[in-house]
């Protein structure tokens, strides 16, 4: 992927970017439709209505065609069986040759009732295709559609999922599935009541063509890459996105059934051995133009392949929250390195792009198993490394850690060789001190981490799935967002008990905490692809409470959160951040983690000390209302967020009748 567009669109002379769509209020106080915004940027008598991906309009011609062979049909070559079904006899099929010459020949067919049968799936298979195809024109997608939505990708998503390059992305480079899902993601960002529409028809031709074509897609190789199939590899990462959060579910269905693919194309490839870019190949500062760009785009292609593994186990770890399965891969055993640092990535020139690269840290010589094995020893991570984790890192850190949770019950029950709960929240808050005291972060970035933090340390402390269904099962309620809670005692939790338990407690404040995070993030920040679960995990506590007939609770005004992973049971196991046995109140030495331990532990808190209010009074009924407007602003752009408000309306509902 090489040589593109600026990375800003010129209009009647003046420059438009990023920054002229995206201000610095926040999420919750502006939901202004973005498709409005960017008309009211560029509006003007001399409109200029020029692509600012000229390309869109061949991808807009190829996807219209009527031609039955075109190459967004369903190939028969994907099949054992010849485009012309009356030359069944004596002929032989093979494997398709653009994949690799491994798989055996497959026998001739023998003629007569399978003759019909043949002409039968032939006819299935175009008939298939030709909907797919249909469902694109139907929706009379344009090229200006298509070219908005893959602008707003790169100017919306990316930033917050930083997996594909602006600066050096080519149009011409890529395969149509990759740009399709793209759009499909971008698609989202757009204001007519029809994107989402259009969206979906381009995503499930993305996924026919990857389900019927993967054979030739991996053995795709672009210019600069080190291996074949990394497009695929991309390709199935934005698919998998798209689906997991859509709020179609057949699709969200198809996603989740698909979500291993990539893993296994990047194995049968090679990507998980290909070496680091080296640093020796850096050209000097006297070098060409020519060979600093070529270097750059190597190394690109390089960081690229690199980003979508390392999101593969970041996605992997959301949809194994959200269908309390499993992780597809053991993720504490991840032999990759450390991606560059954002800077680096972000650089728009091979000159910027040098710059970094001369002062970049040696981090990526450690590998992320190595890492966790760190986590988890009593003298923690190396110097070297505390609080110099870039936001891409701490999120891969973060999803090994909820697979880790994932394999225990509510009894601390683990799988062999899997640390016990309280070893994990050990490392959990030791995360959380080296995010809060990372430099490397910006604002946005840290609120986006401790939102997964929270949401991640609310389940454990209480699965909200299995909370969710036994609120769900208590009212008849039913829903299809997460999956059935782990273990057969889904539909055996107490609400009212629950809510007098430290678990219950340390729930509560995470969801407060997450709510406040929500609301605090930027309008351009506010659709990380991790808010809609962390979103309703923290509605499904305040439901909890709401219907438990407790509404009205004093919390502390200032939390420390050490100690609420560590309060109550975890108490006696309890080990400081520098590996010294300690006391919760020690490793602060304030009131705070002193008020938020006494509240966690079900002890009443003093209304105020002389002079200074200590509590903060929350009505959770008030706050889950409130909170329903966050998830109508939110499926805008995560049509998963659809259901969950649906769901939290039915709550309301009971909890206002109860």
């Amino acid at each position: 992927m090489g040589g593109g567009p600026p990375a800003s669109r010129s209009v009647n002379n003046a420059s438009i970017t990023v920054e002229d769509f995206v201000g610095d209020r926040t999420w919750a106080e502006s939901q202004t439709d973005p498709e409005t915004e960017l008309q009211d940027a560029i509006s003007g008598p001399e409109l200029d209505f020029s692509l600012i991906w000229p390309d869109s309009e061949d991808l807009y011609r190829t996807l219209i065609s009527s031609d039955a062979a075109n190459q967004w049909q369903i190939p028969l070559g994907t099949l054992p069986l010849p485009s012309n079904p009356h030359s069944l006899n004596g002929t032989t099929f093979e494997s398709p040759s653009s994949f690799d010459d491994r798989g055996a020949p497959i026998g001739a067919i023998p003629c007569g009732g399978s003759h019909q049968a043949v002409q039968d799936v032939t006819k299935m298979v175009a008939s298939s295709s030709s909907s797919v195809t249909a469902a694109v024109q139907a929706n009379s997608i344009t090229s200006v559609f298509l070219d908005e939505c893959l602008h707003m990708f790169f100017a919306r998503f990316i930033p917050t999922f930083p997996v594909m390059h602006r600066a050096t992305f080519v149009f011409r480079e890529c395969t149509h599935p990759l740009l399709l899902s793209a759009i499909a993601i971008g698609s989202l960002y757009i204001g007519p009541k029809d994107a989402v529409a259009k969206g979906e028809a381009l995503w499930r031709l993305a996924h026919t063509a990857v389900s019927t074509s993967w054979q030739v897609m991996i053995t795709h190789r672009g210019p600069y890459d080190a291996c074949s199939g990394i497009q695929l590899v991309l390709t199935a990462l934005l698919s998998q996105i798209y689906g997991a959060l859509s709020k179609n579910r057949a699709i969200r269905t198809t996603s989740k059934i698909f979500r291993a693919h990539g893993f296994h194309w990047a194995r049968h490839c090679g990507m998980f051995d290909i070496a680091p870019y080296s640093k020796d190949n850096l050209p000097s500062p006297d070098s060409s133009d020519i060979q600093k760009d070529y270097q750059w785009r190597t190394w690109t292609a390089r960081e690229v392949q690199h980003r979508a593994l390392l999101a593969h186990y970041i996605l992997d770890g959301l949809v194994a929250q959200i269908t309390t399965e499993a992780t597809a891969v053991r993720h504490t055993a991840n032999q990759l390195g450390f991606p560059s640092s954002e800077a680096t990535f972000e650089a728009s020139t091979a000159d910027d792009w040098l710059v970094h690269m001369r002062s970049q840290s040696p981090q990526q010589e450690f590998q992320f198993r190595g890492i966790f094995k760190y986590l988890f020893s009593p003298t923690g991570l190396p110097q070297q490394l505390e609080c110099s984790f870039s936001a891409f890192s701490v999120k891969v850190i973060l999803e090994g850690l909820q697979s880790l949770l994932s394999e225990c019950d509510d009894d601390d029950f683990v799988a062999v060789g899997t640390p016990v709960k309280s070893d994990v929240r050990r490392v959990l808050a030791r995360v959380y001190t080296d995010t809060s005291r990372n430099t490397l972060l910006s604002t946005d970035e840290r609120l986006e981490l401790l939102l997964r933090w929270h949401a991640i340390c609310l389940d454990a402390a209480t699965c909200s799935s299995l909370l969710c269904n036994a609120v769900c099962s208590r009212y008849n309620i039913t829903q299809q967002v997460l999956g059935g809670g782990r273990g057969p005692k889904s539909g055996t939790l107490e609400l009212t008990k629950w809510v007098r338990t430290p678990d219950a407690r340390k729930a509560l404040l995470h969801a407060v905490a997450i709510q406040e995070i929500v609301e605090q993030l930027p309008r351009g920040r506010a659709h990380v692809i991790h808010m809609p679960c962390s979103l309703f995990a923290a509605a499904t506590v305040y439901s909890a409470f709401c219907l438990a007939g407790s509404t009205r609770m004093n919390l502390p005004r200032t939390v420390t959160w050490e100690s609420v992973v560590f309060s109550g049971s975890d108490e006696e196991a309890f080990t400081g951040i520098d590996g010294a046995c300690s006391h919760p109140d020690d490793l602060v030495g304030s009131t705070g983690a002193s008020d938020t331990r006494r509240y966690v532990c079900g002890n009443l808190l003093p209304e105020s000390i002389p002079g200074v209010s200590i509590v903060a009074t929350r009505n959770v009924l008030y706050e889950l209302n409130s909170m329903q407007k966050l998830f109508r602003c939110l499926y805008s752009q995560w049509g998963i967020a659809h259901d969950m408000e649906s769901i939290v309306d039915q709550w309301i509902t009971f909890s206002h009748s109860s």
